[in-house]
Parts: structure tokens; sequence; C-alpha cells
């Protein structure tokens, strides 16, 4: 089973440790070493007057012709670093490779999962209140992922500067875009408009304050003149890594496809149910790497959160989804309405904080969709790739541990 706070054993020790970069040895020093090493760094050679360190010339410390040395592992840093970015290993941060690593054994595609049940259902089975919910789920989540996959392309990538974390976020911009694309088919499969799909979140309100409210922290760290070796500027940046990671992805999308699966549940629109099933194991793994990754900047540059902005940031989001909880479900459909989806919300928030190491926002929140964890444990008794020549491992043989 997947454990959600730990979705690829992260809090593990590892096992694998980067062996540290040997050190000549120095038989004579005078004079004091630095006292501002800061831990990881580059361990640096002593000065003294009138002794030189001696240069080692074995395997550990190779010069290169152009006159720069190896990149050594302890130099690196996920933001700010000044190692060259075009040399993945040794690694600093393994964990990021295994997420790359993990990510790409949940392979599928939306059309290898046949929509014939889908469509009859929906024009059959479901009421009226029961399509207003899984249209309007369909028309929040086709602007999402495209905001998300614009976030981690535009925003975050390009200011890693440890490449094994690039190659994990370069997969999920991948991602995001499968996702956007089995929403569109899924739209496409149910005969719907989709002018009329896509654009409600430009006229439903209650769609539309949810979009603003990413849309406003990803404009604000998208500016080509922003200086992450300034302490605001990082400040800022840190804040809206952790909404995208803590709440865009592990909140608002989590909570997101729990209309869909009440429905799964009943029987009912399964081949959608089961393409949201393998885009919440990859949300999920975004939001445990984002979070992962805010820590060790929090760690690495020093920075102290103003508790005050993560308070406001949690009490705004719980605003923007119980509002959107309202317009979704005005009435009750059988087995979800919107005072449930609502406080899983704040469940689910309380869990995000935990794993960022921070106060939980709502004390006492209850867990009111226990079987919601379980979506991510979808086992296939048939490979839904059984008529290619290629056989791809998919999410369905996937290992968490």
């Amino acid at each position: 089973m997947l454990n959600w706070d730990d979705p690829i054993g992260q809090l593990k020790k590892d096992k694998a440790k980067t062996a540290a970069a040997k050190l000549p040895e120095i038989t004579e020093v005078t004079g004091a070493e630095s006292a501002d090493r800061e831990p990881g760094n580059a361990r640096k050679a002593p000065v003294s007057a009138g002794i030189k360190a001696p240069v080692s010339t074995g395997p550990d410390r190779v010069q290169l012709s152009g006159g720069a040395e190896p990149v050594r592992a302890e130099d690196k840093r996920i933001i700010n670093g000044k190692t060259d970015i075009n040399q993945l290993a040794p690694f600093k941060y393994p964990w990021a490779w295994k997420y790359f690593l993990n990510a790409n054994k949940n392979h599928w595609t939306p059309t290898d999962i046949n929509m014939g049940s889908d469509l009859h259902d929906f024009n059959h089975k479901l009421t009226e209140d029961e399509k207003h919910v899984y249209t309007n789920v369909l028309a929040y989540l086709t602007t999402s992922d495209i905001l998300a996959m614009r976030n981690i392309g535009l925003a975050v990538m390009e200011k890693m500067s440890a490449p094994e974390l690039q190659i994990y976020q370069a997969r999920q911009v991948y991602e995001e875009a499968l996702h956007t694309w089995t929403y569109q088919h899924c739209i496409e499969s149910l005969n719907l408009d989709q002018g009329e799909i896509y654009n409600r979140y430009r006229v439903i309100p209650e769609i539309n304050a949810k979009i603003q409210i990413a849309n406003r922290r990803l404009n604000s760290v998208l500016r080509p003149d922003i200086d992450l070796e300034d302490p605001g500027e990082l400040t800022n940046f840190v804040m809206a890594y952790i909404f995208f990671a803590a709440i865009f992805e592990g909140c608002w999308f989590y909570n997101g496809f729990s209309p869909v699966f009440a429905l799964q549940r009943r029987g009912l629109m399964k081949g959608t149910a089961e393409q949201l099933q393998y885009i919440m194991r990859d949300e999920v793994m975004h939001a445990s790497f984002g979070i992962r990754v805010v820590k060790h900047i929090l760690v690495e540059n020093d920075v102290q959160l103003d508790p005050q902005a993560i308070r406001d940031m949690w009490d705004e989001a719980e605003a923007a989804e119980k509002a959107y909880a309202r317009y979704l479900l005005p009435r009750p459909i059988l087995g979800y309405n919107a005072e449930d989806h609502s406080e899983q919300f704040r469940f689910m928030a309380n869990r995000r904080a935990r794993q960022l190491g921070l106060e939980e926002p709502f004390p006492g929140a209850k867990c009111t969709l226990p079987w919601l964890d379980e979506q991510a444990n979808l086992r296939k008794e048939k490979n839904f790739f059984e008529t290619r020549v290629t056989e791809y491992q998919t999410g369905g043989a996937l290992t968490w541990d």
C-alpha cells in the first residue's frame, strides 16, 4: 500500500550515502581554519602564512584541461548553487533521482482506457445534480493542470541548481500535460461542449477564485528580474512553492478528484475514475517532492517563514475550497456532500502541514472520506497495454517502498 506521508520511502534511512570527497592531509598548519563553514559545504584547505597545502593529484582531485575542478556532491545546492548544472552525478540529492525513476513506472495514456461505459452512464444514469458535479470537476481540473505545468516548467525548474531535481521536474511537466490530455479525452469521449467546459473557470466565480489565487502566487515568482539571493524574494519563492506543493497539488487536486471517485464507488463513470486514479498517483508524488524540496531550501538558506503569512495562506485556500464545494454540491449526491468535501480539505491541510514541519492549521479536522487514500492503490486485473507489442510497467504494478 502507498504510504501517503512518505510515497517513496523518503523518510527511511538512505543506505546509499554519497561518499565524502577525500581531502589532502596537512601535517603542519599555523593559523585558524574558518569558523563559518556551513554543514555540507566542501571542506576548504586551511590558510596559513608561508605554508601551502599540497594539491592532490589522485583520482579524487583531477585537474580539468579547462582549469575547472570536478563537481563534488557536497558543493551542490537546490537553489543558488555554484556548481555545473549540466553534471548529474555525483548526487547530492539521490532521493530526487529516485522520484524520477519511480515516476516512470506509473506509465499510462488516457486513450488506453475505455470510456464506453462512461458515455452510457452520463447520458442514461447520472442525475442532473451528478452531471453538474462531474462537468464542473472537469472544468476546474482542465485549467488547474495547465497552471501546474506552467508553474513547474517556467517558475520552478529553471531556478533549480542541482540537475537531479530538474530531471524529475521535467517528468512532472510531462505528467501535467498528460493530465490535461486526460481531461480533454473525457470531454471528447462524452461529446461535451469543449468551449463551454473550458470557459467555466472564467465565468463561474467559485472556480475562478481558486485559479486566481494560484495565478497570483505563480506570477509573483515568474518575473524575469527575480533574485533568489535576496532574502525577501527567496521567502516569497518558498511561499509560492509551499502553496503549489502543499495546497494546490497536495490538497486541492487530491480533494478535487473525490466527487468522481464517489461516483465510481457506486459503479458509475468508471473509465474517468480509473484515469483519475493514475493522475492521483502522480499528484501525490508531486506534492511529496515539492514539500521535500521546500524543507531543504529552508535549511540550506536559513529561511524563517512568517507564521501569520502561513496562517493567511491556509485560511484563503480553505475559504476558496468551501465556496467551490457549495457551488459543486448545492445538493448532496448519494454518498457525497459539500460539508464532507470541505472537512476533508482541512484534514489534508493538517497532513501537509505536518509533512512541512509546520503547525496544523485546522486542529481536530476529521477524515470524512476514509476511502480516498485507497484510490491510488489501484490494482488492475488485466494489463491495458496487452494489445501492444511492448508491455509497459503500469501503475498497477508499482512498488512504493
